[in-house]
């Protein structure tokens, strides 16, 4: 059968009852310090399996009561599915029991039961005033209407009942995720003899086998898994929601702290500025100030920080709604969106609030409604809006980086994707990298803009380099992005592209009206020239056409194929070029020749049939032995007919 498994929290105020009520359901005494032993209280978390048979893997973690380590209780409850409010029948609802409640609130932890221990210190007509009590104390709350068990952990008095009331609201609590990346917050960290570092934490999400390498965030070291225990036995595999200690190679347990997080998650990165959605203390005993000092505990870590408010210079009594504001932290933490958090003051200490992060990495923001107006669409925004507003900042993204910048796990952005991809919305311009298809649309339109541009304004050129095209472009988009554009412009034919050179597939080079006749007969005179005649620089001139004009008309005749140009910088008509080409083979026989054999039969100068052959050899078309030339047949094909 599929076993659930489950972390209960046990809390409450100090010398309640909670550890002696988790011996009592699990026969283990979580005070294991000699100081805890000395002065009869928890000073850190305590953890002990909790039978409660077939189907169900649960750990109890049981936090400390006292004021002075309200640090290691957040800790403990961070990972916890279920809790155990503990209140003692002789002293009601206390200070640290309502702390406790607050904070679980904050945290998000909504499935509860109470527990009334030391019943045996009140008579019976005592029970109805304790429970009525505790329901006003805690009217209003997520605790407001959770079962309540009266149990006397010596004597074992309601036990059973409450094990049996726990077995049936467990089933409604939501399963961790197992599927996703694996992540866990280290709560203790110690070196064992003959095995080296060790960690224990509650699994988040995600599973760890023996033999994986995991990233140790903040400092992103990487570690391997030697092996794994679950309530000190030892297993290959461990999943979310259990309580493991992993024996981890390649670091010392000096090298780690409470608040580390051992993850597989590659989007999961550290970060010292962390945009939060913040529920207040409605009973703060002062103001919170713009820029105060707060201390952050989330997952199990604790970073001091300074809060900044983009539409206030404080929080005062009574503020408890939604507050859209940022933290700048000391140090990095690694978390994701919605992960949940307290923050407190720290002097005077006081629980502040709490909440969960909306963007674990915020970036500095202008004071003002704008940056509320983002903040806000960032918070009510679906995964769908967070992508399309992420890549819509960044154009090009990685989808590792896409799922940092959203908060999300690489699986639900993955997910996410597939959906848009299918709907047209987003284009893949490599298997991991995304971009949004109106930024392709984007950047075709401003290819065809330049390319519309560059036409009108050299209408004789086949069109500009692609080179010089790309270079333009990336004034306004990554390169990726821009050789997407083009490629998918060339595949639509909406562009052609002729060696190093783009153009709109409706362009052809022409001349400029005004000028048109008597470029034709530059043309119609270069071709009658020959390959001696008076240059075309002079024809130009003779047809008073400005000289301005003589750069295009060269790069004209060059780029259309309709002339050539020798060593000297001499122009010859395509059709004169081809003509001479033909008659020269003809008449050497397809056979070895030289400079003399040439220069009879193109009846040239000397210096002329130079300039002709040396371009024959520079075109592959020909190549010279010494005086002689051979003809590269394979080179001929597009100028003659070769056998």
């Amino acid at each position: 059968m599929s076993v659930n498994y489950f972390t209960i929290g046990m809390a409450g105020h100090i010398d309640h009852g909670k550890t002696t009520l988790t011996k009592a359901l699990t026969n283990v005494d979580t005070d294991r310090l000699k100081e805890e032993k000395e002065r009869n209280i928890s000073i850190e978390l305590g953890y002990a399996p909790f039978n409660l048979g077939e189907g169900f893997q649960v750990s109890i973690i049981d936090v400390p009561g006292h004021e002075k380590f309200i640090r290691q209780m957040i800790a403990g409850v961070a990972g916890i599915d279920f809790v155990i409010l503990v209140v003692a029948a002789d002293e009601g609802v206390m200070p640290q029991t309502k702390e406790h409640a607050q904070i679980l609130d904050y945290l998000g932890v909504e499935n509860a039961v109470i527990a009334v221990t030391k019943t045996s210190k009140v008579d019976q007509e005592m029970h109805l005033l304790v429970e009525e009590d505790i329901r006003s104390e805690f009217s209003g709350t997520v605790f407001d209407d959770v079962p309540m068990f009266f149990v006397d952990s010596l004597s074992g008095d309601g036990i059973e009942e409450l094990k049996e009331g726990i077995i049936q609201r467990l089933p409604r609590v939501e399963q961790r995720n197992s599927a996703g990346k694996f992540r866990m917050p280290i709560d203790q960290a110690f070196t064992l003899k003959g095995k080296g570092a060790i960690v224990r934490g509650t699994v988040f999400e995600g599973t760890v086998n023996t033999g994986d390498d995991l990233f140790l965030l903040p400092g992103m070291e990487t570690v391997r898994v030697r092996q794994l225990q679950v309530h000190k036995e030892t297993v290959e595999t461990a999943y979310a929601g259990q309580r493991t200690a992993i024996n981890l190679g390649g670091i010392s347990s000096k090298e780690i702290v409470r608040g580390d997080i051992l993850t597989t998650n590659p989007a999961l990165r550290p970060t010292k500025t962390i945009d939060i959605v913040l529920q207040v203390n409605g009973e703060l005993s002062y103001k919170l100030k713009q820029r105060s000092r707060v201390k952050l505990h989330t997952g199990t870590s604790e970073v001091m920080g300074t809060i900044v408010y983009f539409d206030r210079n404080e929080l005062s009594e009574g503020e408890t709604a939604n507050i859209l504001c940022q933290l700048r932290l000391d140090e990095p933490v690694a978390v994701l969106r919605g992960d949940r958090f307290i923050i407190r003051r720290p002097s005077p200490v006081e629980t502040i609030g709490g909440g969960w992060i909306l963007d674990p990495l915020g970036s500095r923001y202008r004071f003002g409604s704008e940056t509320i107006k983002m903040l806000q669409q960032k918070m009510e925004g679906s995964v769908e809006e967070r992508i399309s507003d992420a890549i819509e900042t960044r154009k090009v993204i990685s989808t590792i980086k896409l799922s940092e910048a959203i908060g999300a796990s690489e699986d639900e952005t993955t997910e996410e994707l597939t959906k848009m991809v299918d709907k047209g919305a987003v284009v893949y311009l490599e298997p991991d990298v995304v971009t949004l298809q109106t930024l392709v649309d984007q950047a075709r339109d401003k290819l065809m803009n330049e390319l519309k541009a560059f036409h009108q304004r050299y209408p004789m050129r086949l069109g500009p380099g692609k080179a010089e095209v790309v270079q333009e472009l990336k004034k306004h988009y990554p390169t990726m992005l821009i050789e997407y554009a083009i490629s998918d412009s060339l595949r639509k034919e909406a562009v052609v592209q002729h060696g190093p050179y783009l153009k709109a597939s409706l362009h052809e080079p022409a001349f400029p009206k005004q000028w048109e006749k008597r470029m034709r007969n530059v043309v119609d005179r270069l071709q009658e020239g020959g390959i001696k005649h008076e240059g075309l620089a002079e024809m130009v001139r003779q047809q008073d056409i400005p000289e301005t004009f003589l750069p295009e008309l060269e790069r004209y005749l060059l780029e259309t194929n309709r002339a050539i140009i020798l060593e000297d910088g001499t122009f010859v008509h395509m059709n004169v070029f081809v003509v001479s080409l033909r008659k020269l083979y003809k008449q050497t026989n397809n056979e070895s020749f030289n400079v003399q054999d040439a220069k009879g039969i193109l009846d040239l100068s000397r210096k002329y049939c130079i300039m002709f052959l040396e371009k024959l050899d520079s075109m592959g078309l020909t190549k010279r032995i010494e005086d002689q030339r051979k003809w590269v047949n394979h080179k001929l094909g597009q100028y003659i007919e070769t056998e």
